[in-house]
């Protein structure tokens, strides 16, 4: 017999609806007049609720800063693991972040506009302290990824390199979309999908393959 999931209680639809407005108040803010000049109390103001209200959802402005990024990281790994077992690694690597993209507004949309949240983008670069934090998380969800592709393929992360590796490559690659991107004139979702798209063709075919023995 299929059971549905529990509809979330009055209590937790309203604590998630004032983060979603913290968040939607922070991102307005920071991309408006800047990161550094924005203080915890403008956002909670915005929102009309106290301090001790925005600390309840977010330990300060740097993982508000960061919310959305984290939304979309939590979708691009679980795309990952929901790939096809017949796609290679890179390949399902390439198809994963392919379609986050496609699907970007129906992530985000229901927090902030699209084109707030890549307005977002270019804040994090501009902003050293959150540059940093971007960096750090990235190497974090890189790792998460290996472990990913590995577990996909059967392999011992810890013994075989190449699941560290293609993610390593993968990251470079999406590293420099993103600085390109971000200092470019198409500012726009499908202007990163096709930049990302573009660059991913580039690299060589030393993991492109498939990994699994007797394939």
């Amino acid at each position: 017999m299929e059971t549905t999931a529990p509809r979330p209680g009055l209590r937790e639809m309203k604590k998630r609806r004032t983060r979603d407005e913290l968040l939607r108040a922070a991102v307005r803010l920071f991309t408006s007049q800047g990161y550094e000049r924005t203080t915890v109390d403008e956002i909670a103001q915005a929102v009309d609720v106290s301090q001790r209200t925005f600390f309840r959802h977010f330990a300060g402005k740097e993982e508000a800063a960061l919310a959305l990024e984290s939304v979309t990281v939590a979708r691009f790994v679980e795309g990952v693991r929901a790939r096809p077992a017949h796609e290679a690694p890179m390949e399902a690597l390439r198809q994963a972040v392919l379609e986050g993209w496609g699907s970007l507004s129906e992530t985000v949309e229901s927090i902030v506009p699209v084109e707030l949240y890549l307005r977002m983008y270019r804040v994090i670069e501009s902003t050293p302290v959150l540059l940093a934090a971007h960096l750090r998380r990235s190497a974090e969800t890189e790792e998460a990824i290996a472990r990913v592709l590995a577990e996909r393929e059967g392999l011992d992360v810890d013994a075989d390199p190449r699941p560290r590796l293609a993610v390593a490559v993968f990251g470079a690659v999406m590293r420099v979309t993103e600085r390109q991107w971000a200092t470019g004139e198409d500012f726009s979702a499908e202007g990163m999908r096709e930049l990302t798209s573009r660059y991913l063709d580039q690299v060589g075919p030393a993991l492109l393959g498939s990994w699994r023995t007797g394939t």
